[in-house]
């Protein structure tokens, strides 16, 4: 494994790429530019698809962006070859979706809220002109996940700066800055401003993690043989309805959690019929939009 990693430098001069596009981000269509950052190459797929995917279905442009090449994230398997494997798992998700990908060359574990990470992170939401910028919150389980999250909430006052990181232009009006959902409660739980029933694209949501075979079907970092006996890896179709199943129990937990947001936004007959559900809080840091913006942002309740 240590010749593998001494090898990423060069390997990842070719996977730090984005999946192919007619949308740039300067065409200026008028349609929402979504970036959201995952620690590792499934995060943003786990915590955002079925809301990538409506976006996506009404033209609005996503981005999900890996801040780690995932190069230990398995059990049998790492370095460079991981690496590689990762970075082509999720862009076909993105392929299956219609978002764009884009994975970092910084070793899984070994995240830090350095200078640089936050240039690079800052440079990124500047190019892609984002109106939303989603990411973890800074108090979760993995150090990948916290940092993420430090460093996204760093640049959040960064990029309309014009003299930090003056080669990219900075961003004429600060984005809405947006966490995911997740379950820990210290310092504070997370606190849902917009909750979005994925009932309609929920398949589709599949489609992008049936992509995301070395995690949802070999078990990631902690796999090990019996979890490919126990998720039927070698069976595509076996083991694509035991993922929908898995994840539509999750959903749904997020959907019976949050109830009271989903009838507020959606009315009582129709919130109480929500069967799946992604969750949102607005970052106390970027722009603080009122409701009638949120609507606009995520154009779904009508």
């Amino acid at each position: 494994m240590p010749v593998a990693r001494i090898c990423l430098t060069v390997l990842f001069a070719s996977l730090a790429i984005t999946v192919p596009s007619a949308i740039r981000a300067d065409d200026g269509d008028g349609k929402l530019r979504i970036i959201a950052f995952g620690a590792h190459p499934d995060d943003c797929e786990f915590k955002m698809g079925g809301t990538a995917v409506m976006w996506a279905q009404q033209g609005h442009h996503v981005k999900m962006v890996s801040v780690t090449n995932g190069d230990i994230g398995h059990w049998r398997m790492a370095g460079g070859p991981l690496a590689r494997r990762r970075t082509a798992e999720v862009h076909e998700a993105a392929r299956r979706i219609g978002t764009t990908a884009e994975v970092l060359d910084i070793h899984d574990g070994e995240l830090l809220p350095t200078l640089e990470n936050r240039k690079t992170i800052t440079r990124l939401i500047r190019n892609w002109k984002a109106d939303i910028v989603i990411a973890h919150r800074p108090n979760d389980y993995h150090p990948d996940h916290r940092y993420t999250g430090v460093l996204v909430q760093d640049s959040a006052y960064m990029v309309a700066v014009p003299f930090f990181c003056p080669d990219t232009p900075p961003l004429e009006r600060n984005p809405v800055f947006m966490y995911y959902s997740d379950g820990f409660q210290k310092p504070n739980p997370f606190t849902p401003d917009v909750v979005v029933s994925i009932d309609d694209v929920f398949e589709k949501k599949m489609d992008a993690v049936d992509a995301l075979v070395s995690q949802v079907y070999e078990g990631g970092a902690l796999g090990s043989e019996a979890t490919l006996r126990q998720r039927k890896a070698d069976n595509p179709i076996a083991r694509r309805e035991l993922a929908t199943e898995s994840w539509s129990r999750r959903q749904g937990r997020i959907a019976d959690k949050y109830r009271g947001a989903l009838i507020d936004w959606y009315g009582e007959q129709a919130g109480k019929q929500v069967k799946h559900a992604e969750a949102f809080e607005v970052c106390e840091y970027g722009r603080q939009p009122n409701r009638e913006e949120l609507k606009k942002l995520f154009p779904f309740f009508d």
